[in-house]
C-alpha cells in the first residue's frame, strides 16, 4: 500500500516535512497536558550505532516476513515520527505520527526467553562475560556475539513478536510498527539494559554465572600446589639463607 488518505485532496503519501510538522504539534500538545513523551531522535542516517542496537536491527532485517515494510519504517523513524517510545518488561508502547494529526498507537509484545534456552545460553557463556560494563557495551568475544544472535539465541524470531497499530493499514506489519522496531534499536544505543527487560531476562544472571564459574575454578585449584611458590631450598639458593 503506497498511498494513504490525506486531507480532502485524495490519496498521497505524507512528506517528511508534513510528518515533522504534525509530530512537533503533537509533542507540544502533550507537553501542554503535562504528559512525558520519550521521542526517538536519530542523528544522521545511521539508526543504531552500538552493538546492541545494530544487532537488534540486523536481526529484524534477516527475516523475509518483514522485508517489504522495513524500508518505510526507516523513513518514519529518521523523520522523527516516533514521538514516544517506552520499553518495559516484554513490551514496547509507542506513538507514531502519521498522515493524521493524532499519532497512532503501537504496541509490540516480545515473548520471554524460555527458561531452558536461557540456561543453555548461560552455560555456553562460561566465564567469557566478566562484568556488567562488558555486557552492556557488547565488548565480549565474537563467538559470544554469534551465540546471542544465532538460531535459538537471545534475539527474538518473528513468531516471538506480536504487534498492533491503530492505523487503518491492513498489512500485517505496517510502517508505523516498523518505525517502532527500528526506534527500539536506537533506544538500545542509549539504554542497552532495556534489551534484557524486553526479553524478560534478569541481566545480573549473566554476571552471577560468570562469577560463580570463576569461584568454582579457584576452589578446584585451591589444593593444587602452585609452581610460583618457592620451596625452602629455593629460598636458600635465592637469598643465601643457611
Amino acid at each position: 500500500m503506497n498511498w494513504y488518505w490525506y486531507g480532502e485532496g485524495g490519496f498521497s503519501q505524507p512528506s517528511a516535512e508534513k510528518l515533522q510538522q504534525f509530530a512537533a504539534a503533537s509533542q507540544k500538545k502533550a507537553r501542554d497536558k503535562g504528559l512525558i513523551w520519550e521521542p526517538v531522535v536519530i542523528q544522521g542516517r545511521t539508526i543504531a550505532k552500538s552493538w546492541w542496537g545494530q544487532a537488534w536491527c540486523r536481526n529484524l532485517e534477516r527475516y523475509a516476513d518483514y522485508s517489504n515494510r522495513l524500508g518505510r519504517g526507516k523513513r518514519y523513524v529518521r523523520t522523527g515520527a516516533v514521538v514516544d517510545l517506552k520499553i518495559q518488561k516484554g513490551s514496547i508502547q509507542a506513538l507514531v505520527q502519521g498522515s493524521r494529526k493524532t499519532p497512532y498507537q503501537v504496541e509490540v509484545n516480545i515473548s520471554p526467553v524460555p527458561e531452558e534456552k536461557c540456561r543453555s545460553i548461560l552455560r555456553r557463556c562460561g566465564r567469557r562475560i566478566e562484568n556488567l560494563e562488558q555486557l552492556l557495551t557488547g565488548n565480549f568475544p565474537e563467538e559470544l556475539k554469534e551465540l546471542f544472535q544465532e538460531e535459538g539465541g537471545l534475539f527474538p524470531r518473528p513468531e516471538e513478536i506480536s504487534f498492533t497499530c491503530s492505523c487503518p493499514d491492513w498489512a500485517q506489519l505496517c510502517k508505523h510498527v516498523a518505525a517502532v522496531l527500528y526506534g527500539t534499536g536506537a533506544r538500545l544505543d542509549e539504554q542497552p539494559a532495556l534489551f534484557f527487560a524486553l526479553r524478560s531476562i534478569e541481566m545480573d544472571r549473566f554476571i552471577d554465572v560468570a562469577l560463580a564459574n570463576r569461584v568454582e575454578a579457584m576452589l578446584a585449584n585451591a589444593q593444587k600446589p602452585s609452581s610460583r611458590i618457592l620451596s625452602g631450598q629455593d629460598l636458600e639458593a635465592l637469598f643465601g639463607v643457611l
